[in-house]
């Protein structure tokens, strides 16, 4: 079959065994390595395979018609991104691809009525659902792994700690954070240092809880949490933060974003941008991830970050690059994830479970063998809002750090 003959010049890495729909066996790669073992049920899915892999790879796995005989999904999915998959692709896939890139605006074209429905789709899920894998703050985002045995909790409360350091918060200061979640960082912020917090979302689900923990907190003065796109947002915030939202904006709407922030943020204020990007120039976001996942969703690379913000008048401050962080953190997340597969299972159904395996373990090899990383950005309106160097924030998260030692 061409599969197979496009399999042998690509697999260099590993070693791969497949069983097609005859029932013939294949084996691919270093005949040393110890093999990983699919098996393809029909013809189809290997017509599929060879003109769209990075759709068809997953659909397969989904609908259980490529099933792992040996080995496991996290093995397979390293295997895949060790190599080069965009290589076993025929020439109309990658005709198809070329026009996906070339399409993307179109694809990411998130007007306010677009982006909700983008938003419900994977943030109104069952909050039951997020409650099996997340850590008990329900932080859905990179977290920060000051020491590699940290636990989940650990790390998220690092992140947390880490994103707030670089706001160089005060008491009374009004902070805006866009895409508030389920409200966690927010409250956190409203907390310890006294802010008043305004979180904003399109998922009704995460309003609905957000605003719970808040009164539930004895915060709800503090802190309060609306349904509103970032477009609509009114006012003067003296710090803005958002995280793990500007990969849901869309690059044709990056100076619309930037344009928006620079009216919402005081003359002295301060942003603190988190977001996944990509180590590489511009790109686009893997078929499957977007029709099943995050549809709409992009992960940006800092080139075109920055010109948007450099065209919105805005000073970048700081960068700071976050490369395995979230490697680990969807490795965590996976191993909640199976621990609770059963409980998963009566919630949704079989596919669902496979669909969300295939989204955290391919996610988590995306960062440890691919380009994707996170990006935190602090930018200002002005060069002086913050000190000339760093150690403010270096001091500040240390004595928190103590704080939080001394209070367990």
């Amino acid at each position: 079959m061409i599969l197979a003959r496009l399999l042998s010049r690509v697999i260099t890495s590993g070693r791969l065994r497949v069983i097609d729909a005859r029932g013939r066996v294949r084996s691919f790669g270093d005949p040393n390595a110890e093999p990983i073992v699919i098996r393809l049920h029909d013809h189809a899915v290997q017509r599929k395979l060879l003109l769209s892999p990075a759709l068809a790879f997953g659909e397969a796995y989904m609908d259980g018609r490529l099933t792992i005989e040996e080995g496991d999904l996290r093995g397979l999915i390293d295997l895949y991104t060790r190599n080069d998959p965009d290589c076993i692709t025929h020439p109309l896939g990658r005709a198809a691809n070329w026009l996906s890139v070339a399409l993307r605006r179109l694809q990411q074209y998130n007007p306010v009525h677009r982006a909700q429905a983008n938003v419900a789709h994977h943030y109104d899920l069952s909050g039951a659902l997020y409650d099996l894998f997340l850590d008990a703050d329900r932080q859905y985002s990179c977290a920060y792994f000051q020491d590699p045995n940290d636990s989940l909790e650990t790390a998220q409360a690092n992140k947390k700690r880490h994103i707030a350091s670089k706001l160089r918060l005060a008491p009374g200061q009004r902070v805006l954070d866009i895409g508030c979640g389920w409200g966690g960082l927010g409250l956190y912020l409203a907390d310890i240092a006294d802010a008043e917090v305004t979180g904003i979302t399109l998922s009704s689900e995460q309003l609905e809880t957000a605003n719970r923990r808040s009164r539930e907190a004895g915060l709800d003065k503090r802190a309060r949490f609306f349904r509103r796109d970032y477009r609509d947002e009114t006012g003067r915030y003296d710090r803005i933060v958002s995280v793990g939202m500007f990969e849901h904006v869309g690059v044709g709407h990056f100076s619309e974003y930037f344009d928006k922030v620079r009216e919402l943020l005081a003359e002295d204020g301060v942003f603190l941008l988190h977001s996944i990007g990509r180590m590489g120039p511009p790109g686009n976001t893997n078929a499957w991830l977007r029709k099943y996942i995050f549809p709409g969703g992009y992960s940006p690379a800092l080139s075109e970050t920055l010109a948007a913000v450099e065209k919105a008048g805005l000073w970048v401050t700081d960068i700071e690059i976050l490369r395995l962080h979230y490697a680990e953190t969807l490795r965590h997340w996976h191993d909640r994830f199976l621990a609770n597969r059963d409980k998963v299972r009566a919630l949704y159904d079989e596919r669902f479970c496979r669909m969300w395996e295939f989204y955290l373990v391919g996610c988590e090899y995306a960062f440890r063998n691919w380009d994707q990383m996170v990006f935190q950005i602090q930018i200002t309106r002005k060069p002086d809002a913050v000190p000339l160097t760093r150690d403010y924030m270096v001091d500040w998260e240390r004595a928190q750090s103590g704080l939080s030692a001394a209070a367990q």
